[in-house]
């Protein structure tokens, strides 16, 4: 289903008369794989500030610290777009090679990490010069990424080995791995850096993972399909690709709380940078939904172009 890029639903109109005056004034970077762009999209109005044309079939997004660049990789394309976030224009794109998808940035902004599916890599990429480089060899398909927050840690979800990596960033060395459920995808770490937890395609299932003991403390049940996960106010929101749903559990008790519906097939999923809102792009729907982190409701639903995947961190706060 399709609708008009700037065509807004009455449940937006609602939301942003509830929320106006808030600190709910985020924007959300989104990837549309179809439409081969980026839609940047206003979530307190539901409007789309720009479409930035990208092409190579963009999946991957994440945002530097200071929040004024945006890193889309292409897999079709094999490049790395740097997009400036406040004029909405394509600055640099760096080619890269095999089959680049997931992507995180160094805390620092001083390196972009990038997984490459087809390589079973990790590419370091200097934004500065726009090189390569080291390349950190990891398991088999390497999708999801994530940073630790004070920049020592990076993880890299390897889907077809059925693990987690986790690497040295001061050395660009891969130290230990850890098993977890059946095909990991999106994978996340807490704030602390003491737990990560992967979206286990195959097995329909969460794994946290603790990273002090270096081992699996549990596995969750959630929807078809979990594809990311995001972490707020002691909550992990799950989205489930083929449930067209986003399964909620407690991170103390890992227990599922809500089984909350969204559009079809959600995919990447993020939370607005006070936490109060958790957002997820809906591939088959084109739309983003937001949902309360409260009440555990959606609240509003925002159009975006054709086949969001925005798979990585995409909300950026605003000034």
């Amino acid at each position: 289903m399709t609708r008009p890029i700037f065509q807004q639903t009455a449940a937006g109109i609602l939301a942003a008369v509830l929320l106006c005056g808030s600190a709910y004034a985020d924007e959300a970077f989104v990837t549309n794989q179809s439409s081969d762009d980026v839609s940047i999209i206003d979530l307190t109005t539901g409007e789309t500030r720009a479409i930035i044309p990208i092409g190579g079939k963009p999946a991957g997004i994440a945002l530097s610290p200071d929040g004024y660049r945006a890193y889309v990789v292409s897999p079709e394309s094999k490049t790395l777009t740097t997009v400036d976030t406040v004029a909405a224009t394509i600055t640099k794109r760096i080619p890269l090679e095999g089959g680049p998808l997931g992507v995180a940035v160094h805390p620092n902004g001083s390196k972009v990490y990038v997984a490459d599916w087809f390589g079973a890599q990790v590419f370091v990429v200097d934004p500065a010069t726009a090189q390569i480089t080291a390349k950190i060899p990891v398991g088999d398909s390497p999708s999801g990424l994530a940073v630790s927050s004070d920049g020592a840690l990076l993880i890299s979800a390897d889907r077809d080995s059925n693990q987690i990596s986790l690497i040295d960033t001061a050395t660009n060395t891969r130290r230990t791995t850890i098993p977890v459920g059946e095909r990991p995808f999106g994978v996340t770490i807490n704030a602390g850096g003491t737990r990560a937890y992967t979206a286990d395609v195959g097995s329909n299932s969460v794994t946290v993972v603790d990273l002090i003991a270096r081992k699996p403390l549990g596995t969750v049940p959630v929807g078809e399909r979990p594809y990311a996960v995001a972490l707020t106010k002691g909550r992990a929101f799950v989205s489930d690709q083929y449930a067209d749903t986003v399964t909620v559990f407690d991170v103390e008790t890992l227990k599922v709380i809500e089984t909350i519906d969204v559009g079809e097939y959600p995919e990447g999923i993020d939370i607005s940078a006070d936490g109060a809102h958790v957002i997820v792009a809906n591939w088959f729907s084109n739309t983003v939904s937001v949902i309360d982190s409260d009440t555990l409701e959606v609240i509003a639903e925002h159009d975006t172009g054709d086949g969001p995947r925005a798979f990585g961190e995409f909300i950026r706060e605003t000034p």
